[in-house]
């Protein structure tokens, strides 16, 4: 794979995000643009001069130091630190961030009096200004072992908790410093001290995604030129997005290609293909079935099924672009693909997904991904904006890029992928039925490698076990599980065990992301 291209944007006014290798670094950097702020991230890893490099990208206004990992006693990121307190700009550093910045600034930090995950009740010792209207008490969402047990000299405590004695601290007139994680849901009064704090650099709030549509298509051109490019295209809003800016820029050397893997649920293909084609994109649709189950077989690692997904379908549309001349490949990876996948430094591998950890490393293809950067609902702005169909950023839901086989424990096959088809078929016409598909992110079935007894005539029966799992999430990077009616839960139970003669019972997964991913596998 020669490489990726990728939008970084012009020279703008914005907040820079430090990302110490936190699973949820690249969520503050998107909290930030939902207050119409632009923001962009950089890795710790790459060092100082790499961080200063972005200066000709963006007027940095004020910095964020995200979580991480690691420990301030292991990994040594002082000097990003002080770099950061020379800048006179605005700072807030989060869990990780938090401490590193009382480290350099005299403070001490240790082992926790005890550890807090989940969610935390913080006391507000002082409101200051990032704490404006959080109240005295209020819950916060904690991940963190070691904790800053002193202030640093010259500062003041804003906040504490059972576990964290300096929970919050403010040094001087722009530096703040929070052990909890402000960026997600469960956080409550987050966003507001987002909006607190980012008073501090008199930025105006009005980036926008959906402004940017212009300098992505430029950008394309100025990548692919005259070249053709092939697009991956699989009828989801975010290859179905990509696609069509990059036909705004590269015209007829845009070709969309449609691989039908054998691994989606039931109508999927004939759904996809006619979405597309009402967004412009007609596709050349290539079977790969037998193919895709072919290699598969024998396959029960989850991670090992992905990779295997993602090696085959990057072979497949090599062979197709090559035959059609092509020299880049479009497609639309967005930045939770690339968090899972652990592809910047310092992250850890959730799971691989298919078209960024899974696509081979000798991939002949110069991959452009004009997403990258972006978050879900972000996708679906510039797909409004685009003017594309409501169906496709409004009632479509996402489905993976391996399909069921990241829904089918263990090994892949025909039988396995009949039986969940149907199933999931059946969860898909309850919830659609009901009218709630418009205010849930997903809802399908998973078909587990477990078996369990039951009774059917009156008979022994030993089937299969099927989970639903049905949420309610904006960015994917968090989901909460939907509370659906206990009287549609009931019909889609008789409904799977009635009409599917092997399976016996039927699981609904009541497990919010994190700690777990809303796929299965």
């Amino acid at each position: 794979m020669k490489g990726y291209h990728i939008w970084l944007g012009k020279l703008r006014e914005g907040i820079l995000v430090i990302d110490f290798g936190g699973q949820y670094a690249h969520l503050i950097a998107r909290r930030i643009r939902e207050l119409r702020t632009f923001s962009l991230l950089v890795s710790a890893d790459d060092g100082i001069n790499a961080i200063n490099r972005l200066k000709e990208n963006i007027n940095i206004r004020g910095i964020i130091l995200s979580g991480g990992p690691g420990s301030v006693w292991e990994v040594s990121h002082d000097e990003i630190a002080k770099w950061v307190l020379h800048q006179g700009v605005p700072v807030l550093g989060i869990c990780y961030g938090h401490q590193l910045l009382a480290k350099v600034l005299g403070g001490k930090v240790s082992r926790a009096p005890k550890g807090e995950f989940g969610p935390t009740m913080v006391e507000v010792i002082d409101e200051d200004i990032i704490l404006r209207g959080h109240g005295k008490r209020f819950k916060a969402w904690m991940s963190h072992n070691d904790a800053v047990l002193e202030e640093p000299p010259s500062s003041r405590v804003l906040a504490k908790s059972s576990g964290s004695p300096v929970a919050a601290f403010k040094y001087g007139d722009k530096i703040f410093g929070v052990q909890w994680h402000p960026e997600v849901h469960h956080t409550e009064h987050g966003m507001k001290l987002f909006e607190n704090w980012l008073e501090l650099t008199g930025i105006k709030g009005q980036w926008h995604p959906s402004n940017l549509i212009d300098e992505i298509v430029n950008n394309i051109k100025n990548v692919v030129g005259s070249s053709k490019a092939v697009a991956a295209v699989s009828g989801g809003v975010d290859s179905t997005v990509a696609a069509v800016l990059a036909k705004k820029a590269l015209g007829s050397n845009l070709i969309p290609v449609f691989i039908d893997h054998g691994l989606h649920p039931e109508g999927e293909v004939k759904r996809a293909v006619v979405l597309l084609e009402k967004c412009g994109v007609k596709p050349i649709i290539i079977d790969a079935s037998e193919r895709f189950l072919s290699a598969l077989r024998g396959v029960k690692d989850p991670e090992e099924k992905r990779k295997v997904i993602g090696k085959v379908y990057g072979k497949v549309l090599e062979e197709e672009a090559l035959r059609l001349g092509a020299e880049f490949l479009v497609q639309g990876t967005i930045y939770p693909d690339v968090i899972e996948s652990g592809a910047r430094p310092g992250a850890d591998v959730i799971k691989t997904h298919h078209n960024v950890g899974g696509l081979p490393k000798d991939l002949k293809l110069k991959v452009v991904e004009p997403l990258r950067w972006f978050y879900k609902d972000e996708v679906r702005e510039i797909a409004k904006a685009l003017g594309l169909p409501k169906e496709l950023w409004k009632l479509k839901q996402p489905v993976p890029g391996p399909g069921l086989a990241v829904r089918i424990e263990g090994e892949v096959t025909k039988e396995k992928l009949e039986i969940l088809r149907k199933a999931d078929k059946i969860v898909r016409e309850e919830i659609e039925s009901a009218g709630l598909h418009d205010k849930l992110w997903q809802y399908f079935a998973i078909l587990t490698a477990s078996r369990a007894t039951g009774v059917k005539g009156d008979r022994r029966a030993y089937g299969h076990v099927i989970v639903i799992r049905i949420v309610e999430s904006k960015d994917a990077m968090t989901a909460n599980v939907a509370k659906i009616p206990w009287e549609i839960l009931e019909r889609i139970v008789t409904r799977i065990t009635g009409e599917l003669d092997s399976v016996t019972r039927v699981l609904y997964d009541i497990t919010p992301k994190p700690p777990a991913t809303i796929e299965w596998e």
